[in-house]
């Protein structure tokens, strides 16, 4: 595999993704951050979470051919044993993540998704990409962010609605008819989108973080496809920044209501 890889903490922001990749694998992880005057009963928090999380699963991945949903429920569980002796791992806001992995093994390529980072196949012929994203989360949360997305993103007012829409998401987390990430249950790696794919067949994939998918997925100035395109041509680093002019128009959130303003954003080409 050859890979390419760009990411970029959200302007002012300590950034809260992980990526991370060797020869034949590649993971990233978006975590989940606390909001301003919200609680997560950890005294680590998410930039130890994803990093020791996503550290754990990359060399798993190099050194284990078990399927990666059980790589990932090992690596929860690890975790969680690091940090059970001084946090409060019952707290409902204790650090999450999403999670995307890629294998590449023989004349296979795995993968998995957790929530809702995207992982794109590019099958190399003129049809669409197949595009792999865990969308539960955002089913659930349509129902608590009409008065988040009503106000201006740059306010106080947004702020609290946001620390209250993540609270309110709290009760779905990890839980049957809700949504699932990685925290500390193991039993979620279960719940996470797997597949197998032959090597051949595939000749590219993309691994983007929800902050940079939003040039498609909630900004709608690109397709799959053109993102496809912008990696090949110009490589990650040109993604993000096509993400960061659209925030720059629109700080507001009037053209487009989101929660934050700007997300940490991470891409990763590889190449087969």
């Amino acid at each position: 595999m050859r890979v390419c890889l760009a990411t970029e903490a959200a302007p002012g922001h300590v950034n809260e993704d992980f990526v991370a990749a060797t020869a034949d694998a590649a993971v990233l992880l978006d975590g989940v951050g606390t909001p301003p005057g919200s609680d997560c009963g950890c005294l680590h928090g998410i930039t130890w979470y994803v990093r020791t999380l996503g550290s754990t699963l990359l060399a798993s991945m190099k050194h284990d051919a078990a399927p990666l949903a059980e790589i990932l429920a090992h690596g929860i569980k690890t975790v969680a044993t690091l940090h059970e002796a001084t946090c409060d791992l019952s707290h409902p806001g204790s650090p999450s993540a999403t999670v995307v992995m890629l294998r590449h093994t023989g004349d296979a390529v795995d993968w998995l998704v957790l929530a809702d980072s995207v992982l794109i196949l590019d099958t190399g012929d003129m049809a669409d990409p197949i595009v792999i994203c865990d969308d539960r989360e955002a089913q659930v949360g349509a129902a608590y962010r009409a008065r988040m997305d009503a106000l201006d993103a740059s306010s106080p007012e947004h702020v609290a609605a946001h620390r209250e829409y993540v609270e309110a998401l709290r009760a779905h987390r990890n839980r049957d008819g809700g949504f699932w990430v990685a925290s500390v249950d193991p039993l979620a790696a279960q719940q996470a989108l797997t597949g197998t794919a032959p090597a051949d067949k595939i000749r590219a994939a993309a691994l983007i973080s929800d902050g940079a998918s939003r040039l498609v997925d909630r900004f709608h100035l690109a397709t799959w496809h053109d993102t496809l395109d912008i990696l090949d041509q110009h490589g990650p680093a040109e993604l993000i920044r096509r993400v960061r002019e659209a925030e720059h128009s629109d700080p507001e959130g009037e053209r487009w209501p989101r929660g934050k303003a700007f997300d940490d954003a991470t891409a990763v080409q590889v190449t087969m």
